[in-house]
C-alpha cells in the first residue's frame, strides 16, 4: 500500500503561510538548497495532492520554468519532476488546466485518497494545502509528516493544524541546517 506523506514549511509557532497575498504567504521562509535536497531524499512520490490555492501557485511558478532559458538547472529539473507527477487537485471552482497529468475533484477527499493509496506506484505527497492536510489528518490518512521548521515566530498566519485532534507522532529523523531551518520527519503512531 502506498503511503501519503505531508511536507510543509512551518514557523516555530505552527503557521504554514502568512496572510500576505502579495507573497503567497511565503515572505518569512528561509530558503536553503540543502534542506530542499534533504527533504527530497525522504522518499519518492509519483502523485501530488493539492488544494486550489497551492495548485494555482505551483502552476504559476513551475510551468513557466520548464521553458525559461534563464532558469537554474536544478529548478528546471524540479519543474519537470512536478510536471511528470500525477497532480490531484481538489477545488470546487477550478476544472481545467494546461499543466499535464492534472486531474480535478470537487468532493470526497477521503475516498479519493483511500483509492489512491490502494493503487500501485510510489508514495503520494501533499504540500501546502492546509485545509486538505487538516481534513486528511482528522481522517487518519497521512502516514508521514515532514516539517521544515523555519527559525521565525510568525505571530499570525494560517495554522497548519487548526481545530485538530491530538495525534501522536513518532520521530523518524531530524536534521538542522546552518540557515537555522530544521527538518523533522515523523510517522503517525
Amino acid at each position: 500500500m502506498r503511503k501519503l506523506r505531508m511536507q510543509n514549511r512551518i514557523s516555530i509557532d505552527g503557521f504554514f503561510a502568512s496572510l500576505n497575498k502579495k507573497t503567497n504567504g511565503m515572505e518569512w521562509f528561509v530558503q536553503d538548497p540543502g534542506i530542499e535536497k534533504a527533504a527530497h531524499k525522504l522518499g519518492t512520490a509519483d502523485t501530488l495532492i493539492l488544494g486550489k490555492n497551492t495548485f494555482v501557485l505551483f502552476e504559476r511558478t513551475w510551468v513557466p520554468m520548464l521553458t525559461d532559458p534563464k532558469a537554474p538547472p536544478p529548478m528546471k529539473k524540479l519543474a519537470q519532476e512536478l510536471t511528470n507527477m500525477n497532480k490531484i487537485v481538489f477545488s470546487t471552482t477550478l476544472k481545467t488546466t494546461n499543466w499535464e497529468n492534472t486531474t480535478f475533484y470537487d468532493s470526497d477527499l477521503p475516498g479519493v485518497v483511500k483509492k489512491l493509496k490502494r493503487q500501485k506506484g510510489a508514495d503520494i505527497m501533499i504540500m501546502g494545502s492546509g485545509s486538505l492536510v487538516q481534513q486528511l489528518t482528522k481522517e487518519g490518512l497521512i502516514d508521514e509528516y515532514a516539517f521544515i521548521v523555519t527559525p521565525i515566530i510568525a505571530g499570525e498566519g494560517k495554522p497548519l493544524f487548526h481545530d485538530a485532534s491530538q495525534l501522536k507522532l513518532e520521530l523518524m529523523s531530524t536534521k538542522h541546517f546552518a540557515s537555522g531551518n530544521v527538518l523533522s520527519h515523523f510517522r503517525a503512531a
